[in-house]
């Protein structure tokens, strides 16, 4: 076995990042909640997709994701069932868009329990579980990326720094989008911007639910 291999680490991070960057369901559900003013919650999604993501990222590199990807009746339910569940958020969002939401209400909801952080936590990981393409995309890039006999250590640092790349981006998004005046801007097109999200994660949906590859 060689040794930490810091080439392999960067390389792979930069992938990574790139995956992380563009715009998909896990950034369209963090994004309502923030520009809503639900910061805790907002930090739960982040925790369940870090921690899901590092899962997935963890089975790759033992294997056993290619084991699951061959399971392809699994695979499928999987990717059915969680195309409907962000239909589903979209759905909610247009009824929430038809609802209205009064500015007293935006800043009341920074007033919130832990059980915010714990729904988030819970909505983020089933959110990103559901998503059988992590699987694939864990599985092509270490397999493509990461030598059979890579150190330890060098999976170790790609471990922690795509969980840190997480939590990173996704934080920065939540501490722009809930200042107040994003908040202000919400007040005044919410209902757009309520629209617009749930097209989104809808579109997101219907492309897990029709895309049989």
């Amino acid at each position: 076995m060689s040794g930490f291999d810091l080439t392999v680490v960067l390389y792979v991070l930069a992938i990574y990042a790139a995956a992380v960057l563009s715009p998909g369901p896990n950034f369209a559900v963090v994004s309502r909640l923030s520009v809503q003013g639900r910061r805790r919650a907002a930090f739960g999604v982040i925790a369940g997709v870090a921690i899901t993501s590092t899962f997935y990222a963890v089975l790759s590199m033992a294997g056993l994701a290619v084991v699951l990807n061959q399971i392809s009746w699994l695979a499928r339910g999987v990717q059915i069932g969680g195309g409907l569940f962000l239909v589903y958020l979209g759905i909610s969002a247009w009824r929430s868009a038809a609802k209205g939401v009064e500015p007293e209400v935006i800043e009341s909801r920074f007033d919130v329990t832990p059980r915010e952080f714990l729904s988030g936590f819970r909505l983020g990981a089933v959110v990103s579980l559901s998503n059988p393409k992590s699987i694939v995309f864990f599985t092509s890039l270490y397999a493509a990326a990461i030598p059979f006999d890579a150190a330890m250590s060098t999976k170790a640092a790609i471990l922690l720094g795509g969980f840190s790349l997480e939590v990173s981006w996704y934080s920065f998004a939540v501490l722009v989008l809930s200042t107040r005046h994003m908040r202000a801007a919400y007040t005044r097109w919410s209902a757009w911007i309520e629209r617009s999200i749930g097209t989104v994660l809808a579109y997101f949906g219907l492309r897990l639910i029709l895309d049989r590859t």
